[in-house]
């Protein structure tokens, strides 16, 4: 599977920016997600590499091919990228069978390949089968029997096109011979007799390319001085055959080949549509939230699917979902994407425990990451904190050794380069303003009043940070610092708790089926060395460690 590279990607509407310099690599055989809320970005992202988008400016490549480059002039069109698509509408045909519907797009399949004899790889093939594995032959029709001890023929085709990986016409010529009535002598002459036959006849037309100056090698594909000899042609019907078989075995929908998809639930749709797009073996595979016409629990179920599809095919996979619980459970990393800028580009983890922002550590998370302002003076190794309008004092440490104010002084050397060179980039030939202007994120502060909307702000408080605390790091017990339940959420697996310190509220996710009752006093101490230290005028994650609060503060109990 080919590695994909978007370098300085933009896409450009008038002054709207759907996408601004986007820099990626997508290595082979990765579950990438595209996520982010509506409007971000990802899905102009997806369809650029696709090719069902110009991009304005910029360079995509596809394993060692440039599919797009706006200063040479290159964009190759979506059937050419080898690339297939699956979209939040399945878009199966209702007239036609499952069967028709994942052949529809392999019949336009036309392309350079291997000049092949199908019939003597069919041939060879069953004559094998009829050899050496009379066994399985038995075992796989006593699977199709009816309650009467009857074999059903769709039933004893099925499961001899999954278990020997045949195609349908292989599998009705083995059918055809009706061994299941055969015992000894007669069983073992009529399967050297056709196994014979079958042999025959792929030597004769071994033989007969050989008097045309060719070859045959075991898979039937013509050989010449060495060379396997390809051309530009279509799919013959065995081939058709053959790869709707194997998808079918993939997703799991061999059972289903004579149905309508009216007759389908929405899962089977779903793999029927996944079906359709493995079978012109895609490099790239590219999915627009596929699962966001399913319910809550087909949705988990097919995630699980997709998870393993990538496993079994091997292929790349780039998949776009707003929703990022889906995104940390599929992904081996995530593209997080805000008003066409990336965010953040890395593995689920990583993402979820050392976000690079403020708008990275609220978007991932459910329940949301909680932020405090903190007042903030280095003490020794540590810093000391005023959290909460003042009621409560803490020390921070940070994992690794902290200097803040050469922090503070690079943080205003970086931010004053990027205004220099957005500067700068003004004056350059066409040139266009962003109408949707990158703008700090505006995070909440949760409160009893409701949120405190952290608006743009010129003049940042000086030594005021934010500390960000995840809802399991938040520990409900005897000792810490004094809170009241606000409201307590039990679902068994887990309990959600809403905690007030002062006019403050905080989330707590405790593990287990614990009930607290409303106004109830407790207790709160932060578990964790990953409390994340954010820098408020840039945004960005400073630092990540453990948070104690102070002896004196007049709430500790």
């Amino acid at each position: 599977m080919p590695r994909i590279e978007l370098e300085n990607v933009s896409k450009v509407w008038k002054n709207f920016y759907g996408a601004d310099h986007l820099n990626m690599v997508i290595e082979d055989n990765a579950f990438v997600t595209l996520l982010g809320p509506s409007g971000c970005g990802k899905t102009t992202t997806l369809r650029m590499i696709a090719g069902l988008e110009t991009p304005t400016e910029g360079r995509i490549k596809i394993g060692d091919q440039v599919v797009f480059d706006s200063k040479m002039g290159i964009n190759v069109p979506p059937n050419k990228r080898h690339v297939g698509f699956l979209f939040q509408n399945y878009a199966l045909w209702p007239h036609m069978t499952v069967y028709k519907n994942i052949t529809f797009g392999l019949k336009e399949v036309r392309e350079e390949m291997p000049v092949v004899s199908m019939d003597y790889e069919r041939y060879g093939r069953v004559a094998d089968i009829l050899t050496n594995h009379v066994d399985d032959i038995r075992k796989y029709l006593s699977y199709s029997l009816d309650k009467k001890g009857k074999i059903v023929e769709p039933k004893a085709l099925l499961f001899l096109m999954d278990g020997f990986h045949i195609s349908l016409y292989s599998a009705k010529e083995i059918f055809a011979l009706h061994i299941e009535g055969l015992e000894g002598p007669a069983l073992s002459s009529l399967l050297t007799s056709k196994a014979g036959e079958y042999l025959a006849k792929a030597e004769a037309l071994k033989e007969k390319a050989k008097s045309q100056g060719f070859d045959l090698n075991e898979k039937g594909e013509y050989v010449k001085d060495g060379q396997v000899v390809k051309k530009v042609r279509k799919l013959n019907k065995e081939e058709i055959d053959l790869r709707v078989r194997h998808v079918a075995r993939i997703v799991h929908v061999g059972e289903f080949m004579d149905r309508y998809p009216s007759e389908l639930s929405g899962g089977q749709q779903q793999r029927v549509a996944i079906a359709r797009t493995l079978a012109p073996g895609p490099k790239v595979i590219f999915m627009d939230e596929p699962l966001s016409n399913l319910d809550a629990k087909l949705r988990l179920e097919m995630r699980a699917e997709l998870k393993r599809l990538h496993v079994e095919t091997g292929s790349t996979f780039v998949y776009v979902t707003h929703d990022q619980q889906e995104a940390m459970t599929l992904a081996t990393k995530i593209c997080l994407i805000q008003n066409g800028v990336i965010q953040q580009y890395d593995a689920p983890l990583t993402t979820y425990q050392k976000p690079v922002n403020l708008f990275v550590a609220d978007f991932i998370g459910n329940p949301s990451i909680n932020f405090i302002e903190a007042e903030t003076k280095p003490e020794g190794d540590a810093l000391r904190l005023s959290l909460f309008d003042g009621q409560v004092k803490a020390l921070f440490h940070p994992t690794k050794p902290l200097d803040l104010p050469a922090f503070e002084k690079q943080r205003d050397e970086e931010m004053k380069k990027a205004l220099e060179a957005k500067e700068a980039r003004k004056k350059e030939k066409g040139y266009v303003e962003k109408a949707n202007a990158d703008r700090p994120f505006n995070y909440h502060i949760n409160t009893v009043q409701g949120s405190l909307a952290m608006e743009e702000e010129h003049d940042v408080p000086k030594d005021t940070y934010i500390i960000g605390v995840r809802p399991e790091f938040i520990e409900i017990g005897d000792e810490g610092i004094e809170a009241t339940v606000a409201s307590c959420l039990p679902t068994g697996m887990e309990t959600t708790v809403r905690l007030q310190i002062g006019r403050f509220l905080l989330t707590s996710v405790i593990f287990g089926g614990i009930e607290y009752a409303v106004g109830q006093k407790a207790h709160v101490r932060f578990r964790s060395s990953e409390i994340l230290f954010f820098d408020r005028a840039s945004q960005k994650r400073v630092a990540e460690g453990s948070l104690t609060f102070d002896p004196t503060s007049p709430e500790k109990k």
